[in-house]
């Protein structure tokens, strides 16, 4: 967890554009993390919902937006078919001024979900285009978007990175597709280090999700190189201690 108060005191962090929204489904975490300054907003989805355990979705949603009311938080749809995830968003929104409403770019058949985005978008509904990964698909979601509420476009950078492409191009080029589309936000996800937090800021990514993993190692960030070293050497000796270890 981030110490508040070094997060504070820390001028690489204060002074970032981008905003953290932490990414997770800890319940206890979350409620914690809402008290740091440095978060601007809470992200989910089923897998981490799965991980932490949560059977009843609806009511652990609604108990997130009664403990930490005011920050934006997206919810996910998991139905696989067009009118299920209408019916699903429709839902979903009602729960809270401040949900954003997570809508994957395509099903698992590789349908566009454009239609249902397109179908909220216009109604009022403030979504998340979630999974994206190319720059055509954010052209493809941004025409949908056009002319409707607030909105962000999650491009999964880590995951990108994951296949051996540098992200940081694919998420410039999708930034400058995002500036004609007034009201629509970029988010850098999966982020995979904290070096991520200043990429991200670096190029102007409106959002970064982060989860508590690496939340944590934010407290690293300006750490002296020097201090950090002998840090891991005395790691190195006391687990060597622990183990027992004898030649």
């Amino acid at each position: 967890m981030i110490d508040t108060e070094s997060a504070r005191l820390t001028p690489a962090l204060t002074n970032l554009r981008v905003k953290i929204f932490a990414d997770g489904a800890d319940r206890a975490a979350i409620v914690s993390l809402a008290q740091n300054p440095l978060i601007k907003g809470f992200t989910t989805n089923p897998t981490l919902m799965n991980k932490a355990g949560i059977r009843d979705y609806e009511a652990f949603a609604r108990d997130l937006l009664a403990v930490i009311p005011g920050y934006p938080i997206s919810f996910e749809v998991f139905a696989d078919d067009n009118d299920e995830m209408l019916r699903q968003a429709r839902k979903i929104a009602t729960w809270g001024e401040n949900v954003y409403v997570k809508i994957p770019v395509t099903n698992t058949k590789r349908e566009t979900t454009a239609p249902v985005i397109r179908a909220l978008t216009q109604a009022g509904t403030r979504v998340n285009v979630t999974a994206i990964m190319t720059v055509a698909q954010v052209r493809r979601v941004c025409a949908a978007l056009e002319g409707g509420a607030p909105a962000s476009v999650s491009i999964f950078a880590g995951r990108i990175a994951d296949t051996g492409r540098d992200p940081l191009p694919i998420v410039s080029d999708a930034l400058a597709v995002i500036a004609a589309h007034p009201g629509v936000e970029l988010i850098w996800a999966s982020p995979r280090e904290v070096l991520n937090v200043f990429h991200a800021d670096s190029i102007g990514a409106h959002i970064i999700t982060v989860t508590n993993d690496l939340l944590a190692k934010l407290e690293l960030v300006g750490k002296n190189l020097d201090d950090f070293s002998l840090d891991t050497v005395k790691m190195f000796a006391n687990d060597a201690a622990k183990a027992g270890f004898v030649l």
